[in-house]
């Protein structure tokens, strides 16, 4: 395995097995659930609103590590954005998945999934957080 997939693996594995945004959040603004029937991956998302403002989020659930380390990372980037911000790093999100051509640099740590858009079964593992995200918002 080269470094730099060690590297993508180590942060991916990082999210999935110590992300401090699994959790419950204290009465959630907005909670919506995301389900992939095929693969069994479920998450439920809560966001904190203030205005227009995430001011927090946080998930639970289960799934496999690509679908969890997704949403870990997607909370760590959507905290302290507004709604218009949030829809643009998951159009973003969804286009590097697609392999289209974007900045990966604005989707920080979450830029290491590009490789799963080669994996054709773990695409939706990639994306459930992101497509839960844009329904609710």
């Amino acid at each position: 395995m080269s470094d730099l997939n060690q590297l993508y693996s180590e942060i991916i594995m990082e999210h999935y097995e110590n992300s401090p945004n699994r959790r419950e959040l204290e009465n959630p603004t907005i909670k919506e659930r995301g389900h992939n029937p095929l693969c069994g991956d479920d998450i439920t998302l809560e966001l904190k609103m203030n205005g227009d403002v995430i001011e927090d989020a946080s998930f639970v659930g289960h799934g496999c590590a690509i679908s969890q380390a997704s949403t870990s990372m997607m909370c760590d980037l959507i905290k302290g954005k507004n709604k218009k911000e949030a829809l643009k790093l998951v159009e973003k999100f969804i286009d590097m998945i697609h392999k289209k051509d974007v900045d990966l640099d604005e989707l920080g740590d979450a830029q290491v999934l590009q490789g799963v858009s080669d994996f054709p079964a773990r695409v939706k593992c990639a994306l459930l957080a992101w497509k839960t995200l844009e329904k609710i918002i």
